[in-house]
């Protein structure tokens, strides 16, 4: 019999795990809390590692992306504290050139891929303990209470990770605090007068409101803002607590974000964090995606790193097929660089979402101005102009 894998978590990087590992010559199993598997989600930008990973993982050509049609009049805009519009860099125009996907393009990709995994909905792993030549878990679902065996343990259980609760400690430990806070969600519809592929950005100091333009899909909007109480923002209303919020900011973008708000029917709330870690694994467990690193939403690269850490992962199990504890020393020392230093640039692009201060957000705007002129005047190939599709299905 192969040497079987619990991989905790059916998101990207959970399934991204699981088709590295298949690659390798494992069994995974996934198991996912949740009831069903989720779709939809918000905007993510698939950079460049994080395209690779995908062609890699074999899920490319089944991952549908949206950028907007530059040529065909979509742009970004930013507004002033009058309200008025002006031509922006948007997240799009970052180098790289992140692909505009929703978070379900990629997961929908990925399950086209685990066909044939086993995935256990509605489990949870309560217990893990490490023997000589195994891990036992202790799995409990709406039946009751069972034990398994299996020769590697992946978490890949988000940011609150239970599989890094159980094994490795406490969340206090492992969670920096970054005194902010996201709210995303699908608009029903673009913002009246913009044209439906547009973005929009309206950032002021310690609060920010973003809509994301999409090719063929209505736009996802974010709100984010500074606060340093944390515990606070999680009583009440969510919506009377961002409505309170972005109060002063009375300007129709964001009237039509928040009454879209009300009526979205599901968003992501929650307190920004990293997750620093020493070492990633011990023994036979290993945390992959938010779960060991979470770079956050400010990075941008937080579904790139999942699809590199799951490609990652299978090719060192593939390199090292006799030896666990060089292919996980192998992976990490691979990837931690990478992870690195996006966690350290994570702070400055926080600033680019989210100003810290009324000087901050007009440092903001001297430098984008400049980095937008400068980008003016290289050749149209060089800023984004026509170039061959990353991926295909994508749509320019």
């Amino acid at each position: 019999m192969g040497k079987r894998a619990l991989v905790v978590g059916l998101g990207i990087a959970g399934m991204s795990a699981a088709i590295g590992l298949r690659q390798a010559g494992w069994t995974p199993v996934i198991v996912e809390r949740a009831p069903e598997r989720r779709t939809g989600g918000y905007f993510v930008g698939l950079f460049p590692e994080g395209r690779q990973a995908a062609a890699d993982l074999g899920i490319a050509e089944h991952l549908h992306t949206r950028n907007p049609d530059r040529a065909a009049g979509a742009n970004s805009w930013s507004l002033d504290r009058r309200g008025r519009r002006s031509p922006a860099l948007g997240f799009l125009d970052q180098p790289g050139e992140p692909a505009a996907v929703l978070r379900g393009d990629i997961e929908a990709a990925l399950w086209q891929h685990v066909t044939g995994v086993e995935v256990r909905f509605g489990t949870t792993s309560v217990e893990i303990t490490e023997g000589p030549a195994e891990v036992q878990v202790l799995l409990e679902n709406a039946g009751g209470r069972y034990r398994e065996s299996f020769d590697l343990v992946v978490g890949a259980d988000g940011m609150r990770s239970s599989v890094r609760r159980i094994v490795f400690g406490p969340h206090e430990d492992y969670l920096t605090t970054w005194n902010a806070m996201i709210c995303a969600f699908q608009l029903k519809e673009q913002v009246p007068s913009y044209e439906a592929s547009d973005s929009i950005i309206n950032a002021r100091a310690k609060r920010a409101v973003w809509v994301f333009g999409l090719a063929d899909h209505a736009p996802t909007a974010l709100l984010t803002y500074r606060t340093r109480d944390i515990q606070e923002q999680f009583s009440g209303s969510r919506i009377e607590r961002l409505r309170s919020v972005f109060s002063g900011m009375d300007d129709p973008v964001v009237r039509h974000v928040l009454d879209s708000l009300e009526e979205a029917p599901e968003h992501l709330f929650d307190s920004v964090h990293q997750v620093k870690m020493p070492r990633w694994s011990t023994g036979r467990v290993v945390l992959v995606g938010d779960a060991a690193w979470c770079l956050n939403l400010y990075s941008g690269m937080g579904a790139t790193s999942s699809l590199r850490g799951g490609a990652a992962l299978g090719a060192a199990l593939r390199e090292y097929p006799d030896d666990l504890d060089a292919a996980l020393d192998a992976w990490e020392a691979g990837l931690r660089p990478f992870i690195t230093k996006h966690q350290r640039t994570a702070r400055l692009k926080q600033q680019m979402f989210v100003p810290s201060s009324r000087r901050a957000e007009a440092l903001r705007g001297v430098l984008l101005g400049l980095a937008r002129r400068v980008r003016g005047r290289r050749p149209a190939t060089e800023a984004g102009g026509p170039q061959t599709p990353a991926l295909s299905g994508t749509s320019r």
